[in-house]
């Protein structure tokens, strides 16, 4: 070893803390770290709507009706006497679940379809792909009210309709990046010393088409809860009296004139929750796939 070498500084390796991904990311996106901020509030006040709603969300007062902001609490009445900011945290609450649980639900499937195509090849490859190409034909507010018409109306039911518009997309997501995968050294070296599919597709391309399978995930949570608004605005989402803030909006399109807040406040509370998801899954395709960075 040469004096030069033995005088040379030791490297410490970067700190990898989840604080310091968060420090990171936000120095990478600064858009997108607002964006996740209001995400969080959004999360925080749904999880906790229970403790800091101001009035039972379903509670109907006759004599407080279609009160405005101040005079019937902070945002106001709907046309029933219900404390609208009440309703609005408690639907922003079945937004998020319905919309996670049903991309999650979706991602699973699509996931397991995608990898067993772009893998196994063959005879299943052509069935999963045709059969996920006539469901991507449908338009997805239209194959949603298909779902919701044969397994009946409720909870399960719009998480079902809604993760069977999104499956087709993780499934060819995860097709197209298992396909270069199967032909690689270190799966090719899995499989001739003997290592099963299952385990092939376990421990050597699952983790490989991670970061795709993330990115879609944050990509398709807002048009999940964008689907869900829309399937109660058309009264096949939340059962009444569930607050949802699509059911919010169509209760209250009749007396818009009338009471301009009772729409104008879950209207921009939707909007908002799919901003954010939006600017965050853009920010989370930019760190981590690199054909994106720097391009927003």
């Amino acid at each position: 070893m040469s004096a030069q070498a033995a005088d040379a500084p030791l490297r410490t390796p970067r700190p990898t803390g989840p604080l310091v991904q968060i420090a990171r990311f936000g120095r990478q996106s600064k858009v997108g770290l607002i964006a996740a901020v209001v995400l969080l509030v959004f999360v925080v006040a749904a999880i906790a709507a229970p403790l800091i709603a101001p009035a039972d969300p379903i509670a109907m007062v006759p004599l407080d009706r279609l009160l405005p902001p101040g005079d019937g609490g902070p945002l106001g009445t709907d046309i029933f006497g219900r404390d609208l900011l009440s309703r609005i945290l408690y639907g922003a609450r079945i937004s998020l679940l319905v919309g996670v649980s049903s991309v999650l639900a979706s991602a699973l499937a699509g996931t397991l379809l995608g990898l067993v195509a772009g893998y196994v090849g063959r005879w299943p490859e052509y069935v999963i792909t045709r059969v996920m190409d006539v469901i991507f034909a449908f338009p997805g507010v239209l194959l949603a009210i298909l779902v919701i018409s044969v397994v009946g109306a409720g909870f399960a039911s719009i998480v079902i309709a809604i993760a069977t518009v999104y499956t087709p997309i993780f499934a060819r997501v995860t097709r197209g990046s298992t396909l270069p995968l199967k032909r690689v050294e270190f799966v090719q070296a899995a499989v001739a010393s003997g290592a099963t599919t299952g385990r092939v597709l376990w421990r050597h391309i699952l983790p490989n088409v991670a970061a795709p399978i993330l990115v879609q995930l944050a990509l398709s949570l807002s048009g999940a809860v964008v689907l869900e608004a829309a399937l109660s605005y058309l009264g096949l989402g939340a059962v009444p009296p569930t607050p949802s803030l699509g059911s919010m909006l169509s209760e209250a399109r009749a007396y818009m004139e009338l009471a301009p807040w009772s729409v104008l406040y879950p209207g921009l509370a939707l909007g908002l929750l799919v901003l954010a998801i939006n600017i965050f899954g853009d920010a989370v395709r930019d760190l981590l796939d690199p054909r994106f960075r720097g391009a927003t």
